[in-house]
């Protein structure tokens, strides 16, 4: 056997030992709320599908209805790049609609939010440079700062006195300086205060780019996310968002100005060399984007459901966090996520585990992923079925 398969094995032995071995599901039929998993209909906790759109048939078949009779020739592939034939009429209508979603000058879509955030700070930053982010930002941003030639270092998570004692001590042997942070931080469902962030970005002139992965679609009066709420859209350099989402397509987009958009259509690699996405889809992300602008009833009644969630989680003496649609149970061990799965499956629900290197030694948890279009008597049980497993 060749070394490094021998390295693999022992890996994996070490996986499996220490109850971090992860295996690929077949995902059956979804069915609004539900999903089938091992041959069950469970109620699905597991995705990121906020607003319902993406069980949501009736839509799905009006739209597949839409584009058949208006437009009958929308190919299944664009078989090229953007800059190549693959910039479809869609990519430029659905640019369009974001920019004046947003209030800003222009935008730009991309194939995923992972293509993105490891494509936009190689693209805009030098060695001159200094990228400071969040030390809880998702691994794609993570891995855009180590691609980038820029210097990167991490503030501690929401620590923003240590941000600017990061900006104080580096701002002056940088050209430029880059802060970046989630909106809303997938593990642990709490916020970044981009009020603060907008301050600091300010006073030492760095550029701050924020990630509504999680906020896109789930906060603001029309669903652009946390920088809407705090009413910030504007003084944010470049926000980025994901379809892939509450928005129940695929691809993300970045919303900025004319200028970086034309820089990163002609730098940006993870945007000039892959293949295009297809017709259909973005004609589907354009529906989704202009059917969610009116779901704010939506919006309230999903943060609505996790405060009584983490309410209830509390009175039972759970450690929950957050402060959005994401909510985590810290059950600690691998061993007590894995069997706090099992029960909460057999009780009918899908909530599958979150363990390390995801999250830190010791934090293993369930995360629940709440949805539009469920109600409170649905995930009831829930707070009871793992307080017994803690």
């Amino acid at each position: 056997m060749l070394p490094v398969f021998e390295s693999m094995e022992k890996e994996l032995e070490a996986l499996q030992k220490n109850r971090r071995f992860r295996r690929l599901f077949d995902i059956g039929d979804r069915k609004g709320c539900r999903i089938e998993f091992e041959g069950r209909s469970l109620l699905n906790l597991s995705s990121n599908d906020y607003l319902g759109i993406g069980g949501d048939r009736i839509m799905t078949l009006e739209y597949l209805e839409e584009i058949s009779g208006n437009e009958p020739h929308v190919a299944l592939t664009s078989s090229s790049s953007r800059l190549l034939t693959g910039n479809h009429r869609f990519y430029g209508l659905l640019e369009s609609m974001l920019a004046a979603l947003y209030g800003r000058e222009a935008a730009l879509v991309f194939n995923s939010g992972y293509h993105a955030n490891t494509g936009i700070l190689p693209a805009l930053s030098t060695r001159q440079d200094l990228v400071l982010s969040d030390k809880l930002n998702h691994a794609s941003i993570i891995d855009g700062g180590r691609i980038a030639e820029a210097a990167f270092k991490r503030y501690r998570h929401l620590d923003y006195d240590h941000l600017e004692a990061l900006l104080e001590e580096n701002r002056g042997k940088h050209r430029q300086v880059f802060i970046v942070t989630e909106s809303v931080f997938s593990m642990d469902g709490d916020l970044a205060d981009l009020k603060k962030l907008v301050e600091l970005k300010d006073r030492y002139r760095a550029m701050l780019i924020v990630d509504e992965a999680h906020g896109a679609g789930t906060f603001g009066r029309s669903g652009q996310g946390v920088c809407e709420a705090t009413g910030l859209t504007k003084d944010i350099d470049i926000i980025i968002g994901t379809f892939g989402k509450a928005f129940a397509s695929t691809g993300a987009y970045a919303v900025t100005d004319r200028l970086v958009r034309d820089y990163l259509v002609n730098t940006m690699r993870t945007l000039i060399f892959t293949t295009a996405l297809p017709p259909v889809i973005l004609g589907w992300s354009k529906k989704v984007l202009e059917q969610q602008r009116t779901m704010s009833d939506e919006r309230r009644h999903l943060h609505s459901l996790a405060g009584m969630l983490r309410e209830a989680l509390q009175e039972k003496g759970m450690r929950t966090a957050g402060a959005s649609q994401i909510v985590p149970v810290i059950m600690g061990t691998n061993e007590n996520v894995v069997r706090a799965d099992a029960a909460l499956r057999n009780a009918g629900f899908l909530a599958l585990p979150v363990r390390p290197p995801t999250v830190p030694e010791n934090t293993a948890r369930i995360r629940l992923s709440l949805r539009a279009d469920i109600g409170w008597e649905d995930i009831a049980p829930i707070p009871g079925i793992l307080h017994a497993i803690h």
